[in-house]
């Protein structure tokens, strides 16, 4: 798909909701077509398990005993050593990945390439590329809108059918929205096996998600992906403005010619960041940042590469 037909597919942005607005069904498709082939022969969802029983990864050569399945006895070892061998595999065990996803009202937000939300989709559709492989299994999780969704752990397509069919649905803002503790501690009790939990979010808001996700990165693998906009971290000479909490409603008028207040707000917005990542490290989790700012995909791929070795 060429720039300027995907261009044509987005809807025109609005005051309420800048940027280059939602994206329609076509344009998902196609990225997620685009997405598949750059993440082909990204990690391809191997999974090794240190349960030992019938599979197709070596694990060791021993000397058979009365009672061992003849069919898995070693002849080219047995005729070397003039004594019974059977082999032993690792076992194959199915991997599961949940995608804890933020779709509340704060996602909706973008001013420059794209919004939050679409960098949430787009990290939602790789993930789940590599989640459905050779068997593997991919559960959703939402939160951040009054209607919050469990998608139970599916093989293959079916998976990403059903993330597709999740993230397809608008947020409902407003009061009483679920937050992300409560995301965290549902996803934690869905979970019956050790799995990988992928948590993507702008992490706004106060920051009481910490203990749930101290105790959900003590029984599984995690990863944070944090996705943030320019304007969030910086100001902008505009003169006056009205600046709107998009949850809460709430609303603020400053006066950006102040380069004083600019520099307040710059240092603030980093110093908050910098909590939240300290929080990652506290208690054991990956992180990583995007933005919704040129490609977001290379960085993403870079540190599902580094987090392998």
């Amino acid at each position: 798909m060429t720039t300027r037909s995907a261009n044509a597919l987005l809807s025109v942005s609005s005051p309420a909701r800048p940027g280059p607005g939602t994206m329609p069904e076509g344009l998902l498709k196609a990225l997620d077509v685009s997405i598949a082939r750059r993440m082909e022969g990204l990690l391809a969802g191997d999974f090794r398990s240190n349960l030992l029983g019938t599979g197709s990864e070596l694990a060791m050569v021993r000397p058979y005993t009365p009672g061992d399945d003849v069919r898995r006895i070693d002849w080219n070892v047995t005729a070397r050593t003039n004594e019974p061998h059977v082999r032993v595999d690792l076992a194959e065990r199915v991997l599961v990945t949940w995608l804890v996803l933020d779709t509340s009202v704060s996602m909706q937000f973008g001013t420059a390439d794209r919004r939050k939300a679409d960098v949430a989709e787009g990290v939602a559709i790789a993930i789940g590329h590599l989640a459905t492989r050779r068997g593997n299994r991919l559960g959703i999780v939402t939160f951040g809108d009054s209607a919050p969704r469990t998608v139970p752990p599916r093989q293959g397509r079916v998976g990403l059918v059903g993330l597709l069919a999740a993230l397809r649905r608008e947020p409902e803002g407003g009061v009483g929205t679920t937050t992300l503790s409560e995301g965290i501690v549902r996803a934690g009790s869905m979970t019956r096996q050790r799995s990988l939990i992928v948590v993507v979010s702008d992490f706004r808001g106060p920051q009481d998600w910490r203990r749930p996700l101290l105790e959900l990165a003590s029984r599984h693998d995690v990863v944070a992906v944090e996705v943030r906009d320019p304007r969030e971290q910086e100001l902008t000479n505009a003169g006056l403005l009205w600046l709107v909490d998009p949850e809460t409603g709430k609303q603020l008028r400053v006066d950006t010619r102040s380069r004083r207040l600019r520099e307040r707000f710059a240092v603030a917005a980093q110093a908050e960041r910098a909590q939240v990542a300290r929080n990652f490290i506290s208690v054991g989790v990956r992180h990583v940042v995007l933005t919704t700012s040129g490609d977001w995909l290379r960085p993403l791929v870079v540190f599902l590469r580094r987090s392998r070795s």
